[in-house]
C-alpha cells in the first residue's frame, strides 16, 4: 500500500488552487509533477556546485560531473541497461528519435521498407517520414484495430525481407494502449530488422528492463517520470550505437579535430555535442531514486486501480464513449462524451479546477481512425487519488448539462 498522503505532501503544486478550486491534475501523459526532492536538486546544483562539466579540473566541475555521471549510473541501473555508456542524454524523447532517425540511413537503405504503427505520436512518425524521403524508403503503417489494439496479424503479415526497421511506441499517449513490444521486436529481428519503442509512457509507469526487451534503441522522457523538462534518455544496443553517425557536431563529441579530418569521440559522449542539461541529468537521477524509493511494481498496481475505478465512474456518465478500452493499458482513459466537442468540455472543467487535456494529443492519425476531432484524455499518476476522480466525473457531469 501507498502512503498517498505522504507522497502528495511531496509534491508542491498540489496545494494551489486553480480558479478558486483545488487542483486536481489528470495530464500526467503530458508532464508529471515534480516532488520536492527533485526540486531541490536543481536548486543545489545552481547555488552549491554550478560548473561545467568534463574536462575541467577545478573542484566545482570535478564535483558536477560526478553528480551528472552519477545520474548516468542510476540510469543505467534502472532500466537495466548493461553499460552506462549506452545512456545517451537528450533532450527529451522527441530529440532521442531525432537522433536515431536522422542516422538512421546506416541501416535503411533506398527501396527498404520501415514499420511504424498508426498510433504514433507525431514524433515517432514524421522523422520516419524523412528518413524515407531522403533514402527512397517506403514508409508501412501497421493498423489499428477497433477497440484500440494494433492489428498483430497485419503486422507479421507486413515484415518481409525489405523491411529495415520497426517503431513503434510502447503505450499509445492518445489511447494509453499498451503494446506488445517484445512480439513486436522479436518477430522484426527474425528479419534482421532493427527496432526502436518510443518509451515515452512507459518510463514513469512499469518496471523496464532494456536486456529482457531486446529493442535496439529505446527512448525516454524525464519530464513524464517526475524528472524536469529538457532531459531525454536515448538507450541503443552498443553495436547499433556505434553504427550510428552523430546527430549534432560541436565540443565534447570528438576525440580531435583538424581541417583535414575530424574524428569523434566513444559513447556516450559521440552523441552529446555541447553542454548538456546538467542540472536536468542530475535531478532526473534524484527522480529515479524517488521513483526507486516508492516501487515501480507499487505504482503500476496503484495506477491500475484508478484506472479501473476511473473507467467505470466515466461509463456511468450517460453518452460517454472511451477509446482504448481494453484490459492491457497505462492509467490513461480518452474519451467523448455524446456529440459535444471535447474542447468545450476540458474548458468547463478546467474552471472548476480539474486539467485534463483536450485534442488530437499530437497523434492526429488515430483521430481520423477513429472520425474524431479530438478527446477528453485523463491520465492518473500515483500521487492521484480516486476522491479526485470522482471530483473529475461530477465536473464533467456538470459540464454536459451547461453544454446540452
Amino acid at each position: 500500500m501507498l502512503d498517498i498522503k505522504k507522497i502528495r505532501a511531496d509534491f508542491p503544486i498540489l496545494n494551489r488552487k486553480v480558479n478558486g478550486q483545488p487542483l486536481i491534475y489528470f495530464d500526467n501523459a503530458a508532464t508529471s509533477q515534480k516532488p520536492t526532492q527533485v526540486i531541490d536538486k536543481i536548486v543545489a546544483y545552481y547555488t552549491l556546485y554550478n560548473a561545467n562539466i568534463h574536462r575541467g579540473v577545478h573542484a566545482l566541475s570535478q564535483e558536477a560531473t560526478d553528480h551528472f555521471e552519477g545520474a548516468r549510473e542510476k540510469v543505467r541501473a534502472f532500466f537495466n541497461i548493461p553499460l552506462a555508456k549506452q545512456v545517451i542524454f537528450t533532450s527529451g524523447n522527441t530529440h532521442s528519435i531525432n537522433a536515431v532517425a536522422s542516422g538512421a540511413h546506416v541501416f535503411v537503405k533506398k527501396e527498404d521498407e520501415v514499420i511504424v504503427s498508426a498510433v504514433e505520436h507525431h514524433s515517432n512518425i514524421v522523422p520516419w517520414q524523412m528518413l524515407c524521403e531522403r533514402v527512397g524508403a517506403v514508409l508501412k503503417v501497421i493498423p489499428v484495430l477497433d477497440d484500440g489494439r494494433l492489428d498483430m496479424h497485419a503486422y507479421h503479415n507486413l515484415l518481409n525481407s525489405k523491411t529495415a526497421f520497426v517503431v513503434v511506441n510502447h503505450i499509445s499517449n492518445a489511447l494509453g494502449v499498451t503494446n506488445p513490444v517484445k512480439e513486436i521486436i522479436d518477430a522484426a529481428h527474425q528479419y534482421d530488422a532493427m527496432t526502436l519503442i518510443d518509451g515515452a509512457q512507459s518510463c514513469g509507469h512499469m518496471k523496464l528492463d532494456m536486456q529482457a526487451l531486446d529493442a535496439d534503441f529505446y527512448t525516454m522522457s524525464g519530464h513524464k517520470m517526475c524528472g524536469p523538462t529538457g532531459i531525454g534518455i536515448l538507450y541503443g544496443k552498443e553495436e547499433a550505437l556505434n553504427s550510428l553517425p552523430p546527430y549534432q557536431g560541436g565540443g565534447e563529441m570528438i576525440d580531435q579535430v583538424s581541417f583535414e579530418k575530424t574524428t569523434y569521440a566513444g559513447l556516450p559522449h559521440k552523441f552529446e555535442a555541447g553542454t548538456p542539461n546538467i542540472a536536468g541529468g542530475i535531478a532526473l537521477g534524484a527522480a529515479i531514486d524517488y521513483l526507486n524509493e516508492i516501487g515501480m511494481e507499487n505504482i503500476a498496481a496503484y495506477e491500475h486501480g484508478l484506472l479501473v475505478y476511473g473507467t467505470a465512474q466515466i461509463k456511468n456518465i450517460p453518452g460517454a464513449k472511451i477509446y482504448g478500452d481494453v484490459t492491457d493499458k497505462a492509467a490513461v482513459i480518452s474519451f467523448n462524451v455524446a456529440s459535444l466537442h471535447p474542447y468545450d468540455i476540458g474548458t468547463i472543467v478546467d474552471k472548476l479546477g480539474v486539467a485534463v487535456r483536450t485534442g488530437h494529443h499530437c497523434a492526429q492519425p488515430v483521430m481520423e481512425r477513429f472520425k474524431i476531432p479530438g478527446t477528453i484524455r485523463a491520465s492518473f499518476a500515483f500521487y492521484n487519488t480516486k476522491e479526485e476522480i470522482d471530483v473529475m466525473v461530477q465536473a464533467l457531469q456538470r459540464a454536459v448539462t451547461m453544454l446540452s
